[in-house]
């Protein structure tokens, strides 16, 4: 989406205390109108700002995480652990199995060129 002019990142926590944030007003610049009260960010206000940049990215991605930490420039493991970090701030449960993927999935991922024969080496050595 793109960023009006004058507008900031969204901020789900309070900087000085850390405390969760609430939204207090809503205004639509086109029509005038204004609403005020107080709004849950509901799971937004669970993540920080980076980790809703992550969210985006994954849902530009399809969800698929090999592709995300292209993106980034960063390690498929350094990825999947940032989504394991969100997975747990929404409050989900640790994955038991963090970094250890299937081998009947590493080699589909391989059939369908998702992963390059490097990375599929590189997670099921890690397996």
């Amino acid at each position: 989406m793109k960023r009006r002019v004058g507008t900031y990142r969204l901020l789900t926590r309070d900087p000085a205390s850390g405390e969760p944030l609430i939204v207090t007003r809503l205004e639509c610049p086109a029509s005038g109108v204004v609403i005020e009260g107080e709004f849950d960010l509901g799971w937004i206000g669970l993540l920080t700002p980076d980790q809703l940049d992550f969210v985006g990215g994954l849902l530009r991605n399809r969800g698929n995480v090999q592709r995300l930490a292209t993106e980034l420039g960063v390690a498929y493991n350094t990825a999947r652990n940032r989504l394991d970090d969100i997975v747990q701030a929404l409050g989900g449960p640790p994955d038991q199995e963090t970094d250890q993927v299937s081998r009947a999935v590493v080699l589909d991922r391989l059939a369908t060129h998702e992963i390059t024969p490097e990375e599929a080496i590189v997670l099921l050595r890690d397996r």
